[in-house]
């Protein structure tokens, strides 16, 4: 285990001029490369405390230039053309780098290191995403993957209006529909010929009194 300082709030952690400790792996594999914390050696805990106040204003510079970017960023979609199967799976799944070159495109430039992905994936559709913006900002962006430009329009009207953009649930929603439609089309048919059937019943009930009385005339 390993003790360090944070130089910035890091999530499940701590805060900026915290000492904490961690695994010695996730220190000098993340946080120390990343300067996002010191080893908290006597050395580094003085010259944190000078530089302390430095580091809090720029922080905040950050935080700020951040969250003007956020605001802008919130619910952009970004769009991946892939290739799919008809059920929607994709061949292959988005990565990180993948979304941050797609962010970067749609005009927000951004690391794949931001991209914080919690699940591959694999389905055409609209898919929420979180981005880091800072150690104190994160916002959410909509990858949007589709097999054509048109398709991808088509799935992000119908994402802002709240409809179903995944594929393989609207296709069985289209076959569940022909389903009813089907059923409520023999249901008809079915009282049609019933309803003919009682006409012509009816048609021979009336016609047999006719017949009797013109036999005995």
């Amino acid at each position: 285990m390993m003790e360090i300082i944070l130089l910035e709030r890091v999530e499940k952690l701590g805060q900026m001029g915290d000492i904490v400790t961690v695994k010695d792996g996730f220190a000098r594999n993340y946080l120390l490369p990343q300067k996002k914390a010191l080893r908290a050696n006597e050395s580094n805990r003085k010259s944190f405390e000078t530089k302390r106040v430095d580091l809090e204003a720029q922080n905040l510079t950050q935080k700020t230039e951040a969250e003007a970017v956020a605001e802008k960023m919130d619910g952009v979609y970004c769009s991946l053309i892939r290739q799919a199967s008809e059920g929607g799976q994709l061949y292959g799944s988005v990565s990180a780098r993948d979304i941050a070159e797609a962010a970067t495109a749609a005009g927000f430039a951004i690391t794949r290191n931001q991209v914080q992905l919690d699940r591959a994936i694999k389905m055409l559709g609209t898919h929420p995403i979180r981005v880091q913006l800072h150690a104190e900002v994160s916002v959410m962006i909509n990858i949007n993957t589709a097999r054509t430009e048109e398709e991808a329009e088509t799935q992000q009207a119908a994402d802002e209006k709240g409809e179903t953009t995944d594929v393989a649930a609207a296709t069985a929603d289209d076959v569940a529909e022909v389903q009813v439609e089907e059923i409520f089309e023999d249901g008809a048919v079915a009282d049609a010929e019933a309803a003919l059937q009682d006409d012509d019943a009816a048609e021979e009930v009336a016609e047999a009194p006719a017949e009797e009385a013109e036999e005995q005339a």
